[in-house]
């Protein structure tokens, strides 16, 4: 195997090529979970690997309970399989919560006693089903008196998502709202944290993999012990492969997709073919890292594996303008391969396309 197979074994364990997930949730789940701090990438995040999605179908997975977003890892907002959001909140947040409890202190004034007076306030004010902007939050904060102000109302949120009370509800318009998590996911599942730390292992190689351990911590944000010991309880489950003096684990080695012409995909910022790993350099030429905002930060365009570009949209009334930026010149089989990558998010989003 060599950096180029571990790129396109990558595509397919993450669905990316062959998609086969019916249902957007499931798409979530089988990754474990989707970074979605840029909201309407995160909803092409999860269609790119749905079988004919639409914006609209994601969106209606939110609504409909089936996907949660909220901040399970890395104090990062993700789209997490609503089944999945107390085992891994549980598992991932504290250890989070508290190494910035130090500084949320000293900062900003933040303690034990203000979260919980923020906690009370919100389980009263959203019991029933309720759901608030982030604008109403904070008036219910300080109508309780608690300032909100100095960034203290975006901490208060974050830190009580993670301790497993809010969580993202649906959309007003533009405008995200927020809900109990009790009572907008009750069935989630939890488990002993030797499980759910084989758990995540498992779905993170299987979804994710050839991956390295070191990957794995970045991903997950666990430390090196716990990392280490999720992957031995995982270890049953997965194959080992060796590249370059590097050890990866993933699932099964799955047969290379057959293609006739070049494969082309535009992806969203934060997308876990690249933000997922630390090593990116099978996927993107550490020369066009910088360019590509080390193919986290700016939406990507990926041909045979590879990070080729980057690419902005504009939309027009009915018209999706797409605009890409390319590191090389590309053949007339990989433009070709481009414009349908450009239909497929054009039939994402219900807009024709313009590809300049």
């Amino acid at each position: 195997m060599t950096p180029l197979n571990i790129a396109h074994q990558r595509l397919q364990n993450q669905y990316i090529a062959g998609t086969k997930f019916a249902q957007p949730s499931e798409a979530v789940a089988w990754l474990g979970a989707v970074q979605a701090q840029d909201y309407l990438g995160a909803l092409w995040a999860v269609g790119i690997r749905s079988q004919n999605t639409v914006e609209a179908d994601v969106e209606k997975a939110l609504a409909d309970r089936t996907i949660i977003r909220t901040w399970p890892m890395r104090r990062t907002l993700h789209f997490v399989a609503a089944e999945d959001i107390r085992w891994m909140l549980e598992l991932l947040t504290p250890r989070m919560v508290a190494g910035l409890a130090r500084q949320l202190h000293k900062h900003f004034g933040l303690d034990e006693a203000t979260f919980g007076r923020s906690k009370d306030l919100f389980i009263r004010a959203l019991q029933g089903g309720k759901q608030l902007s982030r604008t109403a939050m904070y008036e219910v904060l300080e109508a309780g008196g608690v300032f909100t102000g100095e960034m203290r109302g975006m901490h208060i949120l974050s830190q009580l998502a993670q301790d497993g009370i809010i969580c993202f509800g649906t959309r007003e318009g533009k405008q995200q709202t927020f809900t109990l998590l009790d009572e907008w996911a009750p069935t989630a599942k939890r488990m002993e944290r030797d499980a759910a730390l084989a758990e995540l292992a498992r779905r993170y190689f299987t979804s994710h993999g050839p991956a390295t351990s070191q990957d794995f911590i970045w991903w997950s944000g666990l430390t090196v012990a716990d990392a280490q010991a999720a992957l031995e309880m995982a270890k049953p489950q997965l194959v080992k492969e060796v590249i370059e003096g590097q050890t990866y684990w993933l699932a099964s080695l799955q047969p290379a997709a057959k293609e006739n012409s070049p494969k082309a995909y535009l992806l969203p910022p934060y997308d876990e073919y690249t933000v997922a790993y630390k090593d990116r350099s099978a996927a993107l030429n550490p020369l066009y890292a910088k360019q590509s905002g080390n193919g986290i930060f700016s939406p990507t365009i990926v041909i045979d594996g590879q990070v080729v570009g980057t690419w902005k949209r504009t939309i027009k009334k009915d018209a999706l303008i797409i605009t890409p930026s390319l590191f090389e010149k590309l053949s007339k089989a990989n433009v070709r391969a481009l414009a349908e990558a450009a239909g497929r998010y054009g039939k994402f989003l219900g807009l024709s396309v313009v590809l300049l």
